[in-house]
């Protein structure tokens, strides 16, 4: 690989996770050099989350501009995409067989950071580099000021720190407002030989036991691990007065929002493995938009936090992706790509935030389950 002399320092990206790393891949394939920085200890620090289904209309077009397609083949959970709709009594109100050609093939977050990581040549990740601040300085560079008092300066700077970004704050005000939804999470470990009955009933894939305004979603993990999120919209109110800290009490709590269910699926939360934890779910502003400005920009949640909907991730790796080869394209005009993706990164972004409260609502409204059924009937045809 020839190096691109048109960059004499690295490209600064803050943040390690899917989209700082395919971000970082992409530079490297064309030739251009970068430099992570990863609050994360190592890349083992701490899990990395559930199942992804990775899309074939953007999450495997960013890792096929990455090279990665076939690591990223390596690492399909197979059957994985099978899904079912039960009732709180248990019954199965539609049953999705796993289909290899469906074009939206899961694997575990964990892994596809590994493959990420794996393909980033030596050095390229700083770890235990949290951000304290980013501030701008008096020649129009910016200063990465990092926790453990070093800093950094760079006249190239990409944020993909997530929700809580700080190098968003050199472009906007702007900060993520409490979407009036929480997912809780737990696991169960062993679960056919533990759980059966539950093991059962969630099948091969996921399961969705989804009401108005609450309900339970589970996937079957490699390992034989079941990990769920109970969906509830609620106040932030109501999920801080929850004591997470103590265990049993939280676990109850909750569960008491599902008396009368069938105990097969309230076991997903009584018989938790884990420690309970609440997820508050934030969001950006459908339409959120900042000035273009000199030498710094955003991916992923950093950018254009929204609701869960399947599309975080593919949306945080096309963004690299694409952001990388608009670099790679206008040689010695960082602002020139950084004034190009933006433009084409809003107009997606908002469509796809729009996508989410949409979905939502088709889980979690008034018509759940039965609009959820209708929306997998209309995916089938």
């Amino acid at each position: 690989m020839v190096q691109n002399t048109e960059f004499e320092t690295p490209i600064t990206i803050i943040g390690g996770g899917i989209g700082g790393l395919t971000l970082a891949r992409v530079l490297q394939v064309n030739g251009i050099p970068t430099k992570v920085y990863e609050s994360d200890t190592s890349r083992d620090a701490r899990t990395q989350g559930g199942q992804l289904d990775i899309h074939e209309y953007n999450g495997q077009v960013a890792l096929k501009k990455a090279q990665l397609t076939e690591a990223f083949q390596s690492i399909i959970q197979k059957g994985a995409d099978a899904a079912r709709i039960v009732g709180e009594n248990g019954d199965i109100l539609l049953d999705v067989p796993d289909d290899e050609s469906n074009g939206r093939p899961e694997v575990l977050r964990g892994d596809l950071r590994n493959i990420l990581i794996d393909s980033l040549k030596e050095d390229t990740i700083a770890w235990s580099k949290k951000v304290d601040h980013v501030e701008k300085t008096d020649n129009n560079q910016y200063k990465v000021v990092f926790r453990d008092e070093t800093s950094i300066v760079t006249d190239k700077l990409i944020g993909a720190d997530g929700a809580w970004s700080k190098v968003r704050k050199l472009l906007t005000n702007i900060t993520p407002h409490y979407s009036g939804t929480t997912f809780i999470e737990t696991y169960l470990y062993d679960v056919d030989y533990n759980y059966p009955k539950t093991a059962q009933e969630v099948g091969k894939g996921a399961m969705y036991a989804l009401t108005h305004n609450k309900g339970i979603v589970a996937h079957r993990e490699a390992n034989n691990i079941i990990h769920t999120y109970v969906q509830m919209n609620c106040s932030e109110e109501w999920i801080d007065h929850i004591d997470f800290s103590n265990g049993n009490q939280a676990v109850q709590t909750v569960a008491a929002e599902f008396e009368g269910w069938a105990s097969e699926i309230k076991a997903l939360i009584t018989e938790t493995d884990s420690h309970i934890i609440p997820r508050k779910i934030y969001a950006l502003p459908d339409e959120h938009r900042w000035a273009p400005q000199s030498g710094v920009t955003l991916i992923g949640d950093a950018a254009h936090l929204m609701a869960p909907s399947g599309e975080g991730a593919n949306l945080a790796m096309l963004d690299g992706a694409e952001l990388a080869e608009l670099i790679a394209a206008h040689k010695g005009n960082f602002d020139t790509a950084i004034r190009k993706y933006e433009e084409q990164m809003f107009p997606r972004s908002e469509e796809e935030a729009k996508e989410s409260h949409e979905l939502l609502e088709i889980c979690l409204g008034p018509d759940s389950p039965d609009s959820l059924i209708k929306l997998f009937q209309s995916a089938d045809q």
